[in-house]
């Protein structure tokens, strides 16, 4: 079978090939790239497609320049999501602010992880996260009607102890879930209200949380801007 071509414009190349570097820590926060010059020849390609992948990572936040003294490796920390631990965001540098409460018929996904029935309603609670007033991520949480139906859940104010609170008082409390990870580009509207740099795909995360008797009480769909975050799961192996 013939090897598929990469047929991404030629910036867009270079610039996965130093992101790449970066990320790997070959190059590492502090380190001076090599000259526009060194790129040039490095990478066979013109003067002007080296600064659109350099102006590419800068905007991305990966790259500064410093007049006169050339382009440095920025500390760019990727935000480490601990995502097994289902916890809010710690206060601080975080905040949530809250968009829509209103009752819709999910997508055909979150329908089928709520096992509910074509064309059942659900509430759905939809957020947007603020780190250092950055926005790094878009939710939408979903509840079964008949679960959330006239609860704090369908409340329009923000829920003091967070969705996991209220179930619990409900009877529902959460005991597991299940992640569904996909990477895309992103649509129009969340390319605009995350910010992203052009060219730069999305992480979507499909959460389903169950409650006793494997019975699923919630369905998030979380959008991220994957050159920010990083997804961290951790297994216990029990000794045997």
């Amino acid at each position: 079978m013939p090897r598929a071509r990469d047929v991404r414009p030629r910036h867009q190349q270079i610039a996965a090939e130093l992101r790449d570097r970066i990320m790997r820590g070959d190059l590492g926060p502090g380190d001076r790239l090599p000259s526009t010059a060194d790129l040039v020849a490095q990478y066979s390609a013109a003067n002007a497609t080296i600064q659109r992948a350099l102006s590419t990572l800068k905007a991305e936040g990966f790259l500064d320049s410093r007049v006169g003294k050339g382009v440095y490796v920025r500390d760019h920390q990727p935000l480490v999501v601990d995502a097994a631990a289902y916890l809010a965001p710690a206060p601080g540098r975080f905040r949530y602010r809250l968009i829509t409460v209103e009752e819709a018929v999910p997508p055909a996904d979150v329908l089928e992880a709520l096992e509910l029935a074509p064309g059942a309603v659900t509430v759905v609670r939809r957020r947007i996260l603020f780190h250092d007033d950055q926005p790094v991520e878009l939710s939408a949480s979903y509840y079964p009607a008949e679960i959330a139906a006239g609860t704090g859940l369908a409340g329009r104010d923000k829920i003091d102890g967070g969705a996991p609170r209220v179930l619990a008082g409900l009877g529902f409390p959460q005991r597991n879930f299940v992640d569904r990870i996909s990477a895309r580009p992103p649509t129009v509207g969340e390319a605009e209200a995350l910010e992203l740099p052009e060219g730069t795909p999305v992480i979507r995360q499909l959460r389903t949380v169950y409650s006793d008797r494997q019975r699923p009480v919630e369905a998030s769909v979380l959008v991220k801007g994957a050159h920010r975050h990083e997804l961290r799961y951790r297994q216990e192996i029990p000794a045997k």
